[in-house]
């Protein structure tokens, strides 16, 4: 297949259904001629991705809470599919509990899962990646605009997601002279299963899209576009960076 993924191999983490963004990435990059390997938690989960993605092969389990799950799956992949040139961070979570109300309802196990699962995950993928990324290659990790400012019910999330961004920025210093570029999109609200656990979320797809600069909310595909182009060879200059791709949401 053509295209200017082509002859690439991309490790996509956190499918959980064809809403994802996760999805909407792995599809745009396979578009442009990408092999895609994903990753799932468990074997509860497998049975949603199994649907979507019909070579076994291609499918990893990896629980990012657990170092020595990181460091099988990819061992794992080096042993099937050699070299890779990306990975894609689309791993988040955080109890129902912490996505509503005052962020005062929060504990210390509240605040801390989401950092580890949210945040650190995409640091621990980093570094058990860094032994099987080819030169160049391409990190992108998915964030939400709820990093910066505070949002309703967002919460500890939010803050997971500062720390997402800030922990990007260091990557990308010091991946830099392995030849690896690490960026982080930060995507307009959509109907996700993600967004579908934080409290009030019909108001807040309702309030973004208002918000947008055309009056409709910015779709999966468009995310997808963007994570294919950060993936390539044409996003060679850019690197530490936080893109967003929300219809200008972040405008306002």
């Amino acid at each position: 297949m053509s295209g200017f993924l082509a002859g690439k191999k991309i490790l996509v983490m956190g499918v959980a259904n064809n809403r994802s963004i996760a999805w909407g990435c792995a599809q745009a990059m396979e578009k442009q001629g990408a092999k895609i390997i994903y990753t799932y938690q468990n074997e509860r989960l497998k049975k949603f991705i199994s649907k979507l993605v019909t070579d076994e092969d291609c499918l990893i389990e990896c629980d990012v809470a657990s170092d020595e799950s990181i460091g099988q799956a990819f061992g794992l992949i080096q042993s099937r599919f050699g070299k890779i040139d990306g990975i894609v961070h689309a791993i988040a979570f955080a109890e129902k509990e912490e996505l509503g109300g005052s962020i005062l309802n929060s504990t210390r196990a509240g605040f801390s899962q989401p950092v580890d699962i949210s945040a650190y995950s995409f640091l621990a993928a980093a570094k058990a990646g860094i032994k099987i990324l080819n030169n160049p290659a391409s990190l992108v990790t998915l964030t939400y605009m709820g990093s910066e400012r505070a949002l309703p019910n967002y919460n500890t999330m939010g803050i997971a997601k500062a720390a997402l961004e800030s922990e990007m920025r260091y990557l990308a210093r010091d991946l830099g002279e392995k030849g690896v570029r690490v960026n982080a999109i930060s995507a307009g609200a959509m109907r996700t299963l993600a967004v579908s656990g934080i409290q009030g979320h019909a108001s807040l797809l309702k309030i973004s899209k208002s918000k947008t600069v055309d009056g409709v909310n910015v779709t999966q595909e468009e995310v997808g576009n963007t994570c294919a182009f950060l993936m390539s060879d044409l996003a060679s200059g850019i690197t530490g960076d936080v893109i967003f791709v929300d219809k200008g949401v972040h405008l306002r």
